[in-house]
């Protein structure tokens, strides 16, 4: 399933797509995409919906973040070989872990603010992990099934503030928008694999990154595996896995987003997200 959140800002109904690829509301069946509509119980429920008794939604609203009510957003740093490669950094010995504000969520084609005093806003073209089920010292083996979904996420990070401004990483990495996800959340069955799937994020028409989650130094089920021993995943909870190759910093000159720049990402199977770069 393509579940999905819709309507303005603060206001988004739930939704899922069609097999055409139209959007239907689900609000009459749950409140939310959020917390327990997330756990494999809830999420057969909707799959025995037929989706044509459903209301179509016309027209072309705005798509929110494609999860509501998120508890914590957890990001890891050089988890792709390749762009730890391009950073000239050592593989870590074991997962970098740091957190975006939950602020900074937004919807995948909302535009991305250019924060005051930002001269150095950089894209990371990263899978997204939703957790459906609560994880506390869950093995690798056990792991997946914990997850509800995936989804697209650009980790958006100021690196000025992110390596010059002092203490830690959040700092560059929590400014308003700095978080979209989405369009929709696509649930763990309709994934075969996802250590196989191709990734591409394009400014002003340039591809920079072109990438493929393969060269993840630890996989998805590691990375939950992992964060489980240290704090409890509850569900809803957003996991940002890492990011390919072709960030603005890796370029030689390093490039930076500037207002009117246009951004299109994709993951294999998991949509696209596009949107214009303005000033904050």
């Amino acid at each position: 399933m393509k579940l999905l959140r819709f309507g303005p800002k603060g206001k988004e109904k739930p939704g899922m797509l069609d097999v055409d690829g139209a959007l239907r509301d689900l609000s009459a069946e749950i409140d939310d995409i959020a917390g327990t509509a997330l756990s494999d119980t809830a999420l057969q429920r909707l799959r025995e919906i037929d989706p044509a008794r459903l209301p179509l939604v016309e027209g072309s609203p705005r798509i929110g973040a494609c999860v509501g009510q998120v508890g914590k957003f957890i990001c890891i740093g050089l988890n792709f070989d390749d762009h730890a490669a391009e950073a000239n950094m050592a593989i870590p010995e074991e997962p970098i872990v740091f957190f975006k504000a939950t602020s900074a969520i937004c919807g995948a084609n909302d535009p991305i603010e250019i924060p005051h005093g930002s001269s150095k806003t950089d894209w990371e073209l990263e899978l997204a992990v939703v957790i459906g089920k609560e994880a506390k010292y869950v093995s690798v083996e056990e792991a997946m099934s914990h997850i509800a979904g995936y989804c697209i996420a650009n980790d958006v990070s100021e690196r000025d503030f992110q390596l010059r401004r002092s203490g830690q990483w959040v700092k560059g990495k929590s400014a308003d928008t700095f978080g979209p996800i989405g369009p929709w959340l696509v649930t763990r069955d309709e994934i075969a694999n996802p250590q196989d799937l191709k990734m591409t994020l394009d400014v002003n028409g340039k591809r920079f990154q072109d990438g493929s989650t393969k060269t993840m130094h630890f996989s998805v089920a590691e990375v939950v595996s992992y964060l489980s021993q240290f704090m409890s995943l509850q569900p809803g909870d957003v996991i940002s896995t890492g990011t390919p190759p072709g960030v603005g910093m890796g370029q030689k000159p390093e490039v930076y987003l500037k207002a009117g720049d246009q951004m299109v990402l994709a993951i294999e199977g998991l949509g696209e997200q596009r949107y214009e770069v303005v000033q904050g």
